[in-house]
């Protein structure tokens, strides 16, 4: 089975139409076109229109992210983002090359270690890609990771446009461009691979449609059932998303034609063996999510009400060429975090492309997905270009509830670019199939196409990710010299600790293959309070007087008081070694450690360090 877009004769074709009927109509169409055109196009020419496509995915992902490639010296703005998915870059590689336990570390916030399976394990990318984080680095590895997540996404989403859903190579490309770089893509791209590594899930939507297909519904759940496995060891959040939209849209257009209903048992029966696949295959994984070491139910309350600015859907992205940082910064939590901002071109087109292609089911079923996205999107609470306009939205029903309560509501929007795609790619070939009946009206109806699709897409072409420089890693670090000190049954305590605000160390661990145990860290851990999910562990008394002293704040004298809080933290934390790399005050934090400890720190190969392994040698119990 496979999706065709509307005919000529405007007649839609719905999910369930048998293959047979769709090569017939398939090929009666492509004797249309070559009628029409007096010529067939070879084999080569497609073949050399798909490298075209796949060229022009490669030129666009190096265009977004050529600054982090340019300047290896540099990071990502969401420095923190970056740092923690290197780290679990090295921690794939860890897997492999020391069987390490993949679901769970204690490398970071030690003692309590970090649930990796809540957070976004990525170990279906960080496990096949550990030849290239053991000789290039986690760095390098994450660059590589970045460009080609969205690389792969358009070549994927090309790949199920123009062979399953529409007969034009053109609105197959124009389809997956968008869907690989529209602006949350861009936006997302600023720290978040795993989400915008969205290359399986074209694969399945398209083999969901295919569990229709009578006589292989063992072979094609199966299929589906690996691919859901798979992504789920990708990201779990945008998997969730695209099983409700895939749900929403199959519900209204297998109901709508006695025709598709016809399918049902065949498409249950599919669909029983994708959930034996992939419920077995991921039971152990997801019960340790749920249930194992710094499991979290649920997201804090700020974060359930992250939801997207009413007015940024029709506004443009500040990486898009015709977007506007002073005027997006009051629409969005952060810049990673733009997944509404369409610009003005888009609304106006979805709605004309809807009302053009009414008569579709399939294009109902699109555009219905899209708007209820869109109002989940929202929030609790609807907000218009930064006021709270105290109107409660759709997801103030939905937030409380278990699972939707680890959705950022804002992300919601996320799923309405792939739909925007698809229902651009119907609309180019139906625009195509204009042409079948009115030769003569050729060259207007492709000027008209080039200017509506012009005047749209081109204000919102992607601009550079931007990057700053980033803190050098101390040779203390990369020549190993920190292993004189640390054994593997304590960690080094840097100043300040690590956490979203300094996310250094984390990358210095990365760069040792994780074996330098770290505390805290930044990442999704329990809150002991509520049990919800929180973006760093609980604060400890020396963890916060360093990030004062850090953040320039004024802070107490250090006393006996302070004395006994700082031993009782470096015992707990399993320190065996204190590193103060330089940076801004590091003078004053250099000072407050020597008179905590009552000893002065060495100068070795770039940083200071107190030894302090003679101080906790006997482990308090907290």
């Amino acid at each position: 089975m496979t999706i065709q877009d509307i005919d000529p004769s405007n007649r839609p074709l719905g999910v369930a139409v048998p293959s047979v009927d769709i090569e017939a109509e398939r090929i009666l169409l492509e004797q249309d076109l070559e009628q029409s055109s007096g010529l067939r196009s070879p084999r080569w020419r497609a073949r050399l229109l798909d490298l075209a496509a796949v060229a022009s995915f490669a030129l666009m992902a190096f265009l977004v992210t050529r600054t982090a490639w340019f300047h290896l010296d540099h990071e990502l703005v969401n420095a923190q983002d970056q740092a923690f998915f290197e780290w679990m870059l090295a921690h794939g590689a860890r897997v492999v090359t020391d069987f390490a336990y993949p679901f769970v570390s204690y490398q970071v916030n030690v003692p309590y270690g970090i649930n990796l399976m809540a957070n976004t394990s990525v170990l279906a990318v960080s496990i096949p890609m550990t030849p290239i984080t053991l000789a290039f680095g986690p760095h390098i590895a994450f660059n590589v990771f970045l460009t080609g997540a969205l690389l792969l996404t358009g070549v994927s989403w090309y790949y199920v446009l123009s062979r399953h859903i529409v007969t034009s190579k053109v609105a197959a490309w124009v389809g997956a461009l968008f869907a690989a770089f529209a602006p949350s893509m861009v936006a997302h791209a600023n720290g978040h691979p795993n989400i915008i590594s969205q290359f399986l899930i074209p694969l399945i939507i398209w083999r969901t449609l295919c569990l229709v297909e009578s006589g292989r519904s063992v072979r094609n759940g199966a299929l589906l059932g690996l691919l859901i496995v798979w992504q789920a060891f990708i990201n779990l959040e945008i998997l969730f998303m695209t099983a409700v939209g895939v749900g929403i849209f199959v519900t209204i257009v297998g109901l709508s034609r006695a025709e598709h209903r016809r399918h049902f048992k065949t498409f249950v029966a599919g669909l029983g063996v994708t959930a034996g696949v992939a419920l077995t295959l991921l039971a152990y994984p997801l019960y340790i999510q749920f249930f194992g070491p710094q499991s979290y139910h649920g997201l804090s309350q700020d974060i359930r009400h992250f939801g997207a600015d009413l007015g940024s859907f029709w506004t443009y992205s500040r990486r898009s060429i015709a977007g506007d940082w002073k005027t997006t910064m009051y629409m969005t939590q952060n810049s990673s975090e733009e997944n509404a901002f369409f610009g003005w071109g888009i609304p106006i087109l979805f709605v004309g492309l809807v009302v053009w292609m009414r008569r579709s089911r399939v294009v109902i079923g699109l555009a219905s997905v899209a708007l209820l996205f869109a109002f989940m999107s929202l929030g609790p609470v609807i907000h218009y270009i930064g006021t709270d306009t105290g109107v409660p939205g759709l997801w103030s029903l939905l937030h409380g509830v278990p699972i939707l309560n680890s959705v950022v509501p804002t992300r919601w929007a996320l799923a309405i670019a792939p739909v925007i795609a698809v229902l651009l790619a119907l609309g180019v070939q139906r625009a195509n199939g204009l042409l079948l009946d009115r030769p003569k009206a050729v060259l207007p109806v492709r000027l008209a196409t080039t200017a509506v699709l012009s005047l749209t897409l081109i204000p919102m072409f992607p601009t550079p990710l931007l990057t700053q420089p980033m803190m050098e890693t101390p040779a203390f670090i990369t020549n190993g010299t920190w292993r004189e000190y640390v054994d593997e049954q304590h960690t080094v305590v840097t100043l300040p600790l690590p956490d979203a605000s300094f996310p250094a160390a984390q990358r210095w661990s990365a760069i040792t293959g994780n074996d330098m145990r770290l505390p805290r860290g930044y990442g999704l851990f329990e809150n002991p309070i509520d049990g919800t999910g929180a973006f760093a562990a609980p604060p400890r008394a020396t963890s916060q007087y360093f990030f004062n002293l850090w953040a320039g704040y004024w802070v107490p004298k250090v006393d006996d008081t302070r004395r006994a809080q700082t031993l009782a933290d470096l015992r707990y934390w399993e320190a065996g070694l204190v590193v103060l790399p330089p940076q801004a005050h590091d003078i004053e934090m250099r000072r407050a450690m020597s008179d905590i400890l009552g000893f002065q720190p060495k100068w070795v190969e770039g940083v200071w360090i107190w030894d302090v392994r003679h101080l906790t040698s006997t482990i308090s119990e907290d």
